[in-house]
């Protein structure tokens, strides 16, 4: 028995020593961590820096390309093979009622910082009442109307961004402005009327889906935009050229266009598109309001082996200091109120005049009105789109086009 006793405790210990020697092991592992990502969408410097700032981190970060949205899909309804950390755009509405893929963040330490951020960029990655959080915010992108101001004078429009301001609060008075524009000079008021209708889609509170998720998309909100961007069809204030194109890029370059109703994202885009013109832009407070167009988020996959370092990794990442370093490189523009607030954000502006347009984006990005999407918004969306130009590049009728859109929208929507 004695012996027995003895062999016993031997065997106890050694099991012991090889218990603390597997813990000991698996401590000295580094945890890989996979992110997703698409150029230009984190600044680089920084991600690089991360598994400096995480010494117990592996990183693998992939850069996407093609159809960012379609492979995330395709990895979510596989339930395998996905990153653990991955980027997601405006299209965030989409995900929302499949959030049951991506983590809670606020089970890892995100309502500590919640404060440090825009409400209404934080509250769009919310779902449950606000119970769960599958993202943390990137990016923005306030709106305002890039203008030129040696066109406004010569067609005796106001020039200095406080007074284009004030006296074109409305989009109504914005068109009458560019027929004035157009009389007094030949020159276009903005590119397409499509312009006009994405800027007061990105003011407005009410779009196409209420939080209920009925469809809102044929109420009076949704008219008085579409008989806006109409309007400024019938006014003959827009050649309807598509951005993104030569055309686009020589219409501006050669001053046949005078504004361009955008995102501070827009900034970059109009600079490369029309160097000549280098000096005569300014930025003001746009018609009709603060909007925001576009900016991403970062989530964490419910799939991860890995969330509590996953969410810290996104944390540092996202932290004020670090969206300062990533508007500096990469012109995104923060998220987080005290990168808002630093004075590192600003400067003069060689192609605008000297002027620093970061005010006016910040004044903005602060001011923009809580929203709700749905999970269909980019579908409805672009159906509206295509039915307005139509209406601009063919001339369809706009009451026709308009009667048109409901009629698909829902016909689409019963499918879903």
């Amino acid at each position: 028995m004695k012996t027995f006793r003895v062999v016993m405790c031997l065997i106890s210990l050694v099991l012991l020593l090889a218990g603390c020697g597997t813990a000991s092991s698996q401590a000295g592992e580094k945890e890989h961590i996979t992110l997703w990502y698409w150029n230009r969408g984190l600044d680089d410097s920084l991600v690089e820096q991360i598994e400096t700032q995480f010494p117990n981190v592996e990183l693998e970060a992939q850069k996407i390309g093609g159809d960012f949205r379609i492979k995330l899909q395709t990895t979510l309804v596989g339930n395998s093979g996905g990153p653990d950390i991955v980027m997601l755009n405006d299209w965030i509405a989409q995900y929302l009622p499949y959030n049951e893929h991506f983590a809670n963040l606020y089970d890892y330490g995100a309502e500590s910082i919640q404060d440090d951020y825009l409400d209404w960029k934080w509250n769009l990655a919310e779902v449950n009442d606000g119970e769960k959080l599958i993202a943390l915010p990137v990016d923005t992108g306030p709106t305002a109307l890039f203008y030129r101001k040696d066109l406004f004078e010569q067609a005796g429009l106001p020039t200095e961004p406080e007074e284009v301001a004030s006296q074109l609060q409305t989009w109504d008075q914005y068109i009458e402005a560019g027929k004035k524009l157009k009389e007094s000079t030949g020159v276009y008021m903005v590119d397409s009327i499509l312009s006009i209708y994405r800027m007061a889609i990105a003011q407005s509170p009410k779009k196409f889906f209420s939080e209920d998720d009925e469809y809102i998309g044929d109420q009076d909100h949704m008219k008085q935009i579409w008989d806006t961007a109409v309007k400024a069809a019938e006014t003959g204030i827009a050649p309807g050229i598509q951005d993104g194109t030569t055309d686009w890029n020589a219409a501006y370059n050669n001053s046949q266009i005078a504004t361009v109703p955008n995102a501070v994202w827009g900034k970059k885009i109009l600079e490369d598109a029309a160097p000549n013109t280098s000096g005569q832009w300014r930025v003001a407070e746009a018609p009709g309001g603060a909007g925001n167009r576009g900016g991403s988020f970062l989530s964490v996959l419910e799939s991860s082996e890995h969330k509590q370092t996953s969410y810290d990794i996104i944390a540092w990442l996202m932290s004020p200091e670090n969206q300062i370093t990533a508007y500096q490189n990469y012109n995104l523009f923060p998220s987080a109120i005290d990168a808002l607030e630093s004075s590192e954000l600003s400067s003069e502006e060689e192609f605008y005049g000297g002027q620093n347009t970061t005010k006016t984006f910040v004044d903005v990005a602060k001011d923009v009105p809580e929203t709700y999407f749905g999970e269909f918004h980019s579908m409805v969306n672009g159906i509206f789109e295509a039915e307005l130009r139509l209406v601009e590049t063919r001339g369809k009728d706009p009451e026709q086009a308009w009667n048109d859109i409901q009629v698909q929208v829902k016909r689409e929507l019963s499918r879903r």
